[in-house]
């Protein structure tokens, strides 16, 4: 039972399957030959309590009570243990999902990163670089207004991303603070001042995370930045989601 259990515990490969049933088998022998010494009257043979003690450790172990009950009344043909079997595998599995998620198999593949009980998303591998449309024309830090009203206006979202003079990602500008600065009595003389830092988006973000980082950025979208997060590749918004979604058959 140690060596097994540091095993599996420690993550190493070995058997399951046949310790689990060694481990029930022991287990349930020595409570039966316990019970008949107290009891010998009004108990059966110690070995019916070892299979029954195998079969409880096998639907514990694998919580698949209904394969741990076949298997050990193919494996007995006892039909005077099928009651207390399955009443002992039920518990067994019941007691199993109260103290863990997760049974020796599932517990190997979650370490590996899959989680079988997470419905899949039917847009898992759609990620924002996959979404991404181009950006005809970024600005400047060092652009003027003007430069910057002529590009936002052949822009529809009415907001751009900003690079500074090595090409990296510093904000956005919209419209909006362009003309307010534009109609000021004295308007700065490049976009510096009125560059927002609003976050991108990764170019390997999943589907699902750029639905909740677009949350509370209505039409505008959020550029999308490559994995280094410097350099600006495309802007994405509901839009680009909802054309992945109709491109989809039978929605």
């Amino acid at each position: 039972m140690v060596a097994t259990g540091l095993t599996i515990g420690i993550g190493g490969s070995g058997g399951v399957f046949a310790p689990t049933l060694f481990i029930g088998a022991m287990a349930g022998t020595a409570f039966g030959d316990i019970a008949h010494q107290i009891l010998p009257g009004a108990t059966e043979s110690p070995g019916a309590y070892g299979l029954v003690g195998m079969a409880a450790a096998l639907g514990g172990a694998t919580r698949a009570p209904i394969t741990a009950v076949i298997i050990l009344f193919e494996l007995t043909g006892e039909y005077r243990i099928i009651l207390p079997l399955m009443a002992a595998v039920a518990m067994a599995a019941a007691v199993s999902r109260l103290l863990s998620k997760d049974t020796i198999y599932t517990r190997k593949l979650r370490r590996c990163g899959v989680d079988i009980d997470r419905p899949r998303h039917p847009f898992a591998t759609v990620t924002a670089a996959d979404l991404a449309r181009p950006i005809l024309q970024p600005l400047w830090q060092t652009s003027d207004l003007a430069t910057a009203a002529t590009a936002l206006e052949r822009n529809p979202g009415g907001i751009l991303p900003v690079l500074d003079e090595t090409g990296r990602y510093r904000g956005c500008v919209s419209a909006r603070e362009v003309a307010e600065s534009l109609d000021a009595p004295e308007p700065p003389a490049t976009l510096a001042p009125l560059v927002q830092e609003l976050s991108p988006i990764a170019a390997d973000t999943c589907f699902h995370d750029i639905v909740i980082a677009l949350a509370g950025h209505g039409g505008t979208g959020l550029p999308v930045v490559d994995t280094d997060h410097t350099a600006v590749i495309g802007w994405v918004n509901h839009e680009d989601l909802l054309s992945v979604l109709h491109a989809e058959p039978g929605r």
